[in-house]
């Protein structure tokens, strides 16, 4: 059985798209289930496009999501190096191969040729304009050439491209794990570039070429390349690697929570939510997008997430360690069609995924934000907040930001609560217990419940009635954690400042 090796090929042309991640994932889950090889690979023939810092960024990005790489960049290996601008020596070589097997040739046109070639081909009413099998024979290259015309050319060093001779009249076939057999005529695919005038080969050659070399068994990427995929066939045809072709598998797109179109940075700007991994900076413009990870997702939330996006499981559970998805994965239970990015689902896996850890775990998150403030907490209170709070956090700073109350006592008050529930009998009950209060020889929650309903049934009120009151009094909200629990972790004199505070401010004339 054939080795399962399986490769990330990310181009550094700026931040990680969190479609990319998922690409990634799909990837290592394959390779971690059948025991098989993570690589990653960085696809740099374009240097026009290359953005400083981006390689780091996404060795950064797979490192705190958890996809561990086996071999590659970062990694080292033994088909190294795996940039493949430091493998440039290697593709003319193949280039060469596919010139004097008469599956490519030499293209010496001019910029300005190739203009007025398309020109007068829309002029001519054809729709795409093509460098094609028909074209290809009103063009200046080594087809139309005279062999000797060719030798002075090359001589000269003039500048040329390389590009693939593709058949006139062929059906191209291609097997997808996802989309069953594909099949494109060849009249539908142009002559592309293979090596471009700087040396540098294109993408669709250096892919090949590298996936060839680097044995790689699976390649699964983005739907965006499936126009190239018989393109890519054939030059494992000519090349003479049809039986050392990997297994491919197209993934579905992910798309704009509204479902219609392609998922871009313009719409997750828009709708406020991040689309990249980690935080990412733009070099030139200096213009910060804010990442999954400072926004408060924990990665494995992030993950469980990713994997359903295009992927299921075939029942209803959702929640999956790592693990088990490496053990349920499969491609063929992967989509064909385009999948939504429904944000509000990435932070419901974010909530269960807190929600899980314990107390102690989450009181560091409150610590954390709490050092960031200069306020001093025992890890013991942090826990008891924790306790209390975990049911109404989506993001680790939701401890902080919700809880600040516990901390600041409130110097406003929910104007709208008070309008309804702040009245006489509140403050007959507020005044009452702030007077039993001092009596009390200790102060947990169970004694401040129970001293309240023995002030509440003394004064003949009930206790309903005046709950809300008295949370505004200590929170200044209506609505929040247990009420008990929030008084018993503040403390007995806290609560009788903070009521005294209320009973004042909110100025109310007791009848």
């Amino acid at each position: 059985m054939r080795e399962v090796r399986v490769r990330f090929a990310p181009s550094p042309t700026g931040a990680l798209h969190i479609g990319g991640v998922r690409t990634a994932l799909y990837n290592f889950l394959l390779a971690r289930q059948l025991k098989g090889t993570m690589i990653l690979r960085i696809e740099d023939t374009d240097q026009n496009r290359y953005v400083p810092g981006a390689e780091e960024y996404i060795l950064q990005s797979l490192a705190w999501v958890g996809i561990k790489i086996d071999e590659g960049v970062g990694v080292g290996g033994p088909y190294a190096p795996y940039r493949q601008s430091e493998r440039k020596p290697i593709y003319m070589q193949y280039a060469q191969q596919l010139i004097d097997s008469g599956n490519a040739y030499y293209a010496f046109d001019t910029e300005d040729e190739l203009e007025v070639m398309r020109e007068r081909l829309k002029t001519a009413g054809v729709a795409l304009p093509q460098y094609n099998s028909i074209t290809r024979m009103q063009m200046r290259n080594s087809l139309t050439l005279l062999e000797e015309e060719v030798k002075q050319l090359l001589e000269a060093k003039t500048p040329y491209v390389v590009r693939l001779k593709v058949p006139r009249k062929e059906e191209v076939r291609l097997n997808d794990m996802i989309r069953g057999w594909v099949m494109v005529h060849s009249s539908q695919i142009d002559d592309k570039v293979l090596m471009k005038s700087d040396g540098m080969p294109t993408y669709h050659l250096a892919n090949v070429v590298d996936d060839y070399l680097m044995k790689i068994s699976h390649v699964i990427r983005g739907e965006e390349w499936l126009p190239s995929a018989p393109l890519h066939v054939l030059l494992y045809k000519y090349l003479g690697w049809e039986k050392e072709m990997p297994q491919f598998a197209h993934l579905p797109l992910l798309l704009k929570p509204t479902g219609d179109g392609k998922l871009s940075k313009r719409d997750a700007d828009q709708m406020g939510f991040p689309i990249f991994p980690i935080d990412w900076i733009d070099p030139n413009t200096k213009e910060k997008a804010i990442g999954f990870r400072e926004a408060g997702y924990l990665p494995e939330a992030l993950i469980n997430f990713l994997a359903f996006l295009g992927w299921n499981p075939g029942t209803q559970q959702e929640i999956f360690s790592l693990d088990e998805l490496i053990n349920a994965f499969s491609v063929e239970r992967i989509g064909k069609a385009g999948t939504k990015f429904d944000i509000h689902k990435a932070q419901w896996f974010n909530q269960q995924y807190l929600r899980a850890k314990s107390d102690e775990a989450l009181a560091e998150y409150l610590l954390d934000s709490l050092s960031k403030e200069n306020i001093s907490c025992t890890k013991e209170k942090a826990a008891k907040i924790a306790s209390i709070m975990r049911e109404r956090i989506t993001f680790p700073k939701d401890l902080w930001e919700h809880g600040k109350f516990f901390f600041h006592a409130p110097t406003t008050f929910d104007e709208n609560v008070a309008s309804k529930r702040w009245n006489d009998d509140a403050v007959k009950v507020l005044n009452a217990y702030k007077i039993e209060l001092p009596t009390l020889a200790t102060f947990d929650a169970p004694t401040a419940k129970a001293t309240l309903e023995k002030v509440t049934s003394e004064l003949g009120i009930g206790t309903g009635k005046i709950l809300q009151a008295l949370r505004l009094s200590i929170t200044g909200a209506g609505a929040g954690p247990d009420l008990m629990m929030v008084m018993e972790i503040i403390g007995k004199d806290e609560v009788m400042k903070r009521i005294e505070y209320a009973l004042k401010t909110l100025n109310v004339k007791v009848a």
